[in-house]
């Protein structure tokens, strides 16, 4: 690295370590502040119209969406690097305006996500857990894995280390999963939906080796393509700024980041969230109210084709209701399909048709018949993606096809997330942005290569990134933008011949390692904790 080139570090370092002045950390805390009064007076007017809860019920309410929010505040501060680190070491950008820019584009992306990775998190919870989210056990899976994942962020921030927010999260579910099978005497391995852990896992395994290798081919092809744009490839002179079109291009890399890592790693706090929020108010929370009179109608088509097909199999339940949903939930559990399976669903199917028609009349006024109704449509549509993926059912089309629509229409009835719950999550992880940014941030920027970060490396590093995070939201799948950039940095001073620091990356690898054995670990001994307390 030149002397020019460290003159440069060290004119980023004073900037980095400026103190914010008073207006903006007035803006700061006004934000934080409006942003919980909003949440108590949305929950509260949801409370109120819904009927209440219970003094110790609300405290731990309370208390679980705090923590929520805390993570994702963590999640914030802990990733801000992903985003900034290219535009704060090129010049691009100062600190203090980067990290804002980087926190409001976090905050659009959380509003305009999907919801599809929130709900894909949840699924990785085992049955009983998020059927019961609302006793005692579901509060202590909620305390452990939140309070297991923010631990973990917070130590490897500490350290510098980018380790993923999605990792550390999946250890945690993994880790409640395994003991809650194991207080229950069962083997250790049936408390985790292993086709979802491996389904998320190889996203998260995989996520880092498209980011080193196609931000390597990336940069080679820019080198090709860009000879006549020479500065392109050429590392800060001291603190001066790129030409104007680099920094535009640099800057709109930073920009897209920003707001895929909000509209990816959002979703995961807003999933936490609504599992708290069903658990406790069904009635409020359980059932989208403000669905639409075109898919109710869309949906009752859909009801009424599944139990037409289903009657055809010539198969009949004589068991009860409760006996029906065990069947359904065992089968979730254990992926062991048997004849009672599909006579079992089309009882439950009649029976969730007649009570949605109560819903709409206004007559499931309270929390244990939303919960029941709830909880039978997630058994019903979580048995069908089972059956979808049934040999069985690929030789019968006609009901393959009732069953996908029957589902849709079910998942638009459960999966939903109310314009509060996602302002409030895009704050959180929006005002974390801002916190406690400068450790990781001179990990990616300083000690990744042994040279200094060229233009065209950074938008190369980040152009990958946002594309390998916007891909994954279509899929539903969570991927780590942490590593995704972090790699992708690599892979360009590879393909720059710039040398790579072992040191770091092996704590990179050390870090990447352990997150998962840790959390796992950590959220399995926290949920026998609270099992206790609770």
């Amino acid at each position: 690295m030149t002397s020019s080139q460290s003159n440069g570090n060290q004119a980023v370092h004073s900037a980095m370590s400026q103190k914010r002045g008073k207006l903006s950390i007035a803006i700061f805390f006004a934000a934080l502040i409006g942003g919980l009064v909003y949440m108590f007076a949305q929950l509260g007017s949801d409370i109120n119209q819904f009927g209440g809860v219970g003094t110790a019920t609300l405290a731990l309410l309370v208390l679980a969406l705090m923590v929520a929010l805390c993570f994702e505040f963590v999640n914030g501060f802990h990733d801000t690097a992903n985003a900034v680190a290219t535009v704060i070491y090129t010049h691009s950008m100062p600190p203090s305006v980067a990290v804002v820019w980087a926190g409001m584009f976090n905050f659009f992306g959380v509003l305009f996500s999907s919801g599809m990775v929130a709900f894909g998190i949840i699924a990785l919870l085992p049955v009983e857990l998020i059927l019961n989210v609302g006793s005692d056990t579901g509060f202590a899976m909620v305390f452990a894995m939140l309070t297991a994942a923010v631990l973990w962020n917070v130590g490897t921030w500490y350290f510098g280390l980018p380790a993923s927010s999605s990792h550390t999260l999946v250890g945690s579910i993994i880790g409640v999963g395994i003991a809650n099978a194991l207080v229950h005497g069962r083997p250790a391995i049936t408390g985790v939906d292993w086709a979802q852990v491996t389904k998320m896992g190889t996203a998260l395994l995989v996520s880092p080796l498209v980011g080193f290798g196609f931000a390597a081919l990336l940069l080679l092809l820019m080198r090709r393509v860009l000879r006549h744009r020479p500065e392109l490839f050429q590392a800060p002179e001291g603190n001066r700024p790129p030409p104007k079109w680099i920094r535009g291009l640099l800057i709109m890399t930073c920009t897209g980041v920003s707001f895929a890592h909000g509209s990816n790693d959002g979703q995961k706090g807003m999933g936490l969230i609504m599992l708290i929020l069903v658990g406790v108010l069904p009635v409020a929370y359980g059932i989208n109210h403000s669905i639409s009179e075109k898919d109710v109608a869309r949906f009752a088509t859909a009801s009424q084709a599944t139990i037409q097909v289903l009657a055809q199999q010539n198969q009949s339940f004589n068991g009860t209701l409760p006996e029906a949903e065990k069947i359904l939930t065992e089968y979730v559990r254990t992926k062991e399909l048997n004849a009672q399976v599909l006579p079992a669903l089309a009882m439950q199917a009649k029976d969730i048709e007649s009570k949605l028609l109560q819903e709409k009349q206004n007559k499931i006024v309270d929390n244990q018949q939303a919960s029941a109704l709830r909880n039978q449509m997630y058994v019903a549509s979580e048995s069908i993606k089972r059956l979808e993926k049934s040999a069985d059912m690929a030789k019968q089309p006609q009901m393959l096809g009732a069953l996908k629509d029957y589902r849709k229409g079910l998942e638009r009835y459960t999966q939903f997330i109310p314009v509060w719950v996602k302002v409030v999550v895009a704050l959180a992880l929006g005002l974390g942005t801002m916190v406690g940014w400068k450790r990781i941030v001179i990990t990616v920027g300083e000690k990744i290569g042994k040279n200094h970060l060229t233009y065209a490396q950074g938008a190369s590093a980040e152009l990958v990134t946002m594309t390998t995070i916007g891909a994954a939201d279509l899929f539903g799948l969570p991927v780590s933008t942490t590593h995704v950039l972090s790699s992708g940095v690599a892979g360009t001073m590879l393909a720059n011949k710039s040398g790579l620091q072992k040191k770091t990356l092996l704590s990179v690898l050390l870090a990447w390692v352990t997150t998962l054995p840790a959390t796992i670990c950590l959220s399995a001994g926290l949920y026998w904790v609270f099992s206790l307390v609770f």
